[in-house]
């Protein structure tokens, strides 16, 4: 068994956190062992009576492992 294709979702503060961590994640991808399949971020809100009372960004990052038939070539 081995893993091929992995997604994480991380919440950051800003919409300018949100587009430094996915640049991050390209830089990283060569050295980490990687492929950056997709990468993007949605505002979320919270809110109590018609207000908003929080905000955040979650930024989702799929990473590229390996492909399916890599050992058996």
């Amino acid at each position: 068994m081995r893993l091929i294709e992995q997604t994480e979702k991380y919440v950051v503060e800003s919409e300018e956190d949100a587009i430094k961590v996915i640049q991050g994640f390209k830089k990283d991808a060569e050295s980490k062992g990687y492929i950056l399949g997709k990468s993007g971020y949605d505002y979320k809100t919270k809110k109590a009576k018609g207000e908003i009372i929080g905000e955040a960004w979650v930024v989702t990052i799929k990473k590229l492992l390996g492909g399916v038939w890599d050992d058996f070539e």
